[in-house]
């Protein structure tokens, strides 16, 4: 019977113990947790402390009255190549021994030689330079014009691009020249020449005496105006052309030119021409213009 009434107390004090352990590791944890906490804390506090004193660290600003210190001095810039004198070029030596003071001025800028003749012995050098025997300049490459407007006499420059196969060298020539009377053509020498001297009378108004065939290339025949003039309107222009073939349409109007235009008529008056007249003349600018 004694047996029996002390294993009760046995188990009561085993569990004791274990709610004491139990309790003891949870203070233990939670003093872990903590500390680890106020670590953070600290070097939070830390980093902060850190920024402000870089903060005070760093200059003060000068005040507006005082004067700020020089700025180290800026590399200008080198300038770039130059056109240089070339009338001691051999082919010029040729033309000014052929053709004399017509031939006005040489220059050669990266390895382009560029001669300016006179209008009235264009087509003399343009041939002797093409039965040149060294250097046969056989093959007009372009023919082309730029407009000069501040030049009241000979506002236009009529640019030869010259190309010789068998020696590989170019030459540029330049005639300055005034849209009327124009220059002479060279189609009796580079028969290619024909449509290019078309395209600078139909975009410059440059005449070429004794041409061909000189009549407008990519502008309808009626059109008043060179396009590639620099004191062209670079906006939308009204005149006789726009009259005739872009008049005010209805919208029926419009929807029978579209069914015409099915059957390949009204070639010139299309749709969106006169949609781009629409535009311009309600004031919208469809891209910016150089001012």
């Amino acid at each position: 019977m004694a047996e029996d009434t002390s294993q009760p107390d046995t188990d009561a004090s085993n569990v004791a113990d274990v709610s004491e352990k139990s309790t003891v590791g949870a203070t233990s944890n939670a003093g872990t947790a903590d500390a680890e906490k106020n670590a953070q804390v600290e070097d939070a506090k830390a980093r902060v402390l850190a920024a402000k004193e870089a903060i005070a660290a760093k200059p003060s600003v000068a005040p507006s009255g005082a004067a700020a210190p020089p700025k180290a001095p800026v590399k200008k810039k080198e300038e770039g190549p130059k056109p240089t004198d070339a009338s001691a070029h051999p082919l010029v030596a040729k033309l000014k021994n052929s053709f004399g003071d017509a031939v006005l001025e040489a220059t050669e800028f990266l390895g382009q030689l560029s001669v300016r003749v006179s209008p009235n012995q264009i087509v003399q050098a343009c041939t002797a330079l093409r039965d040149d025997s060294e250097t046969p300049f056989n093959y007009l490459s372009d023919l082309t014009c730029v407009h000069y407007p501040q030049r009241l006499e000979a506002p236009f420059d009529v640019v030869y691009n010259l190309y010789s196969i068998p020696a590989n060298t170019r030459v540029r020539l330049k005639v300055a020249v005034d849209a009327d009377p124009g220059i002479e053509s060279v189609t009796g020498v580079w028969p290619s020449a024909n449509w290019m001297e078309r395209e600078v009378f139909d975009l410059f108004g440059v005449k070429f005496i004794n041409h061909p065939d000189l009549r407008r290339l990519l502008l309808p025949p009626d059109w008043s105006g060179y396009p590639l003039r620099k004191d062209y309107a670079l906006e939308f222009v009204e005149n006789a052309w726009t009259a005739q073939h872009l008049p005010e349409m209805t919208a029926v109007q419009r929807e029978q030119l579209e069914q015409r235009r099915g059957y390949g008529l009204e070639l010139l008056s299309v749709p969106q021409e006169r949609m781009m007249r629409e535009i311009f003349h309600s004031g919208k600018e469809v891209m910016p213009k150089d001012k």
